[in-house]
C-alpha cells in the first residue's frame, strides 16, 4: 500500500482551484470537474460531491476546524509575503513568525478555511544562521538539524 495524496473539501472548485494556482503558483495535474488533483500532491474535491460519495450529509462537513494544514515551502517568502499583503481576502491564522527552530512561517486560510502554512525551506534557514555567525554545532542545536544536513548547506 501507498500513500497518495490529501484530500480537502470545498464548497467551490473554481475558487478553490483558482486560490491555489494564483496565490500558491500550484499547477493542476488532473480536472474531473468535482475532483482536482494538483502536482503539489493534494487534491480538493466539491463538498456537495464528496458528502455524496461517503454518505453524510454535507452540513456535517466543518469549516474552519482548525485540526489540520496544507504546509508549503517559498523560497523567496520575502516576496510571497509582499504578494499576500495585496489580496485582501486573506484571513490570517497569524502574521509572519519565527518557530522555535528557527524556521519564518506564515498561516492563513484558503477559502474554505482549511489552514495553510508556508515557510523558509531548512536549507534557507541554516544558511541564515551561518551567515550570521552561528557556528556548525550552535546551528545544529538551533535548527534541530542534523550535522550532516547542516554540513551539506555550507
Amino acid at each position: 500500500m501507498r500513500f497518495i495524496c490529501p484530500l480537502i473539501v470545498v464548497n467551490n472548485i473554481e475558487t478553490s482551484r483558482s486560490f491555489y494556482e494564483n496565490v500558491l503558483n500550484q499547477k493542476v495535474q488532473c480536472d474531473f470537474g468535482e475532483n482536482v488533483s494538483f502536482e503539489g500532491c493534494f487534491a480538493i474535491h466539491l463538498k456537495s460531491h464528496f458528502s455524496d460519495l461517503i454518505n453524510i450529509n454535507k452540513n456535517d462537513i466543518v469549516q474552519k476546524s482548525n485540526n489540520s494544514e496544507l504546509y508549503f515551502e517559498e523560497d523567496d517568502l520575502d516576496n510571497f509575503l509582499q504578494k499576500l499583503k495585496g489580496i485582501d481576502s486573506i484571513e490570517y491564522v497569524h502574521e509572519l513568525k519565527e518557530q522555535p527552530w528557527g524556521q519564518r512561517v506564515i498561516r492563513f486560510y484558503d477559502p474554505d478555511m482549511h489552514i495553510v502554512e508556508v515557510g523558509e525551506p531548512m536549507e534557507s534557514v541554516v544558511k541564515r544562521f551561518l551567515s550570521k555567525g552561528l557556528s556548525i554545532e550552535e546551528t545544529i542545536k538551533r535548527t534541530l538539524m542534523p550535522e550532516e544536513f547542516v554540513r551539506q548547506c555550507l
